[in-house]
């Protein structure tokens, strides 16, 4: 190619690069807009969703609408939208794709359908293995499915990685006092304690596993497994 020509070329290139990079900061900004309107006002942040969507349909404005739709107590629509985005040919990065299916996942938690969730919070950690997040999410679903031995690996995975992580430390103690095990529940209750002593969830687990506790001593070994809230 000759040199006048390669440097016309890259000249077009870096024009269309900069217009890109502009356009997509552009988008995050109104992205930004929308969410921080969801805490406040939901129902307008939906309409600027759909009239974002109106000029483009594009992922921030698909993200928009999904968000907002979770807001107003449609998540497991929202969530369905999500997923889709985290599926689609424009869904953006990696990283992205992964965030967009932990809110799906979360937001189906929100709507009482755990299966969907772990779905989610699996095609997440396909992208994310490793993120300490992601694996207290699954850990969620697996507690609201009542797979406790599942959870409890989830879990020590996140405390593997995050030594003092509070919440990790509550659900586990949460999942071993639902196998019927308070003792090992109270070593992670008292570590969540110290992680963070006014975690009022560690303070309700912390009565129901004292409880247990004297139900044990009271009949002399180990008890049942318990129902939990």
């Amino acid at each position: 190619m000759p040199l006048l020509t390669a440097a016309a070329v890259s000249l077009a290139l870096l024009q269309t690069t900069a217009t890109g990079e502009r356009i997509a900061a552009g988008e995050q900004a109104r992205l930004e807009v929308c969410l921080t309107k969801i805490e406040t006002d939901p129902e307008d942040a939906y309409e600027d969703g759909l009239a974002w969507l109106y000029q483009g349909n594009r992922p921030g404005a698909r993200q928009c609408t999904a968000m907002a739709l979770i807001a107003l107590g449609h998540q497991a629509e929202g969530a369905e939208r999500l997923k889709n985005l985290a599926n689609s040919t424009d869904g953006g990065t990696l990283e992205q794709r992964a965030a967009y299916l932990s809110q799906a996942g979360n937001a189906w938690i929100e709507a009482e359908d755990p299966d969907s969730a772990l779905q989610a919070f699996n095609g997440a950690l396909k992208i994310a293995p490793d993120a300490p997040e992601l694996l207290l999410d699954r850990a969620s679903a697996h507690m609201f499915l009542e797979d406790y031995d599942e959870a409890i690996e989830d879990l020590d995975a996140v405390l593997k990685r995050v030594p003092d992580h509070g919440e990790a430390y509550q659900m586990r103690g949460a999942a071993w006092l639902a196998k019927g095990d308070p003792d090992k529940a109270m070593l992670d209750v008292t570590a969540a304690m110290e992680a963070d002593p006014e975690d009022i969830n560690t303070l309700v687990l912390r009565g129901q596993v004292r409880e247990a506790l004297r139900l044990q001593s009271d009949a002399g070994g180990p008890i049942e497994r318990l129902e939990i809230d």
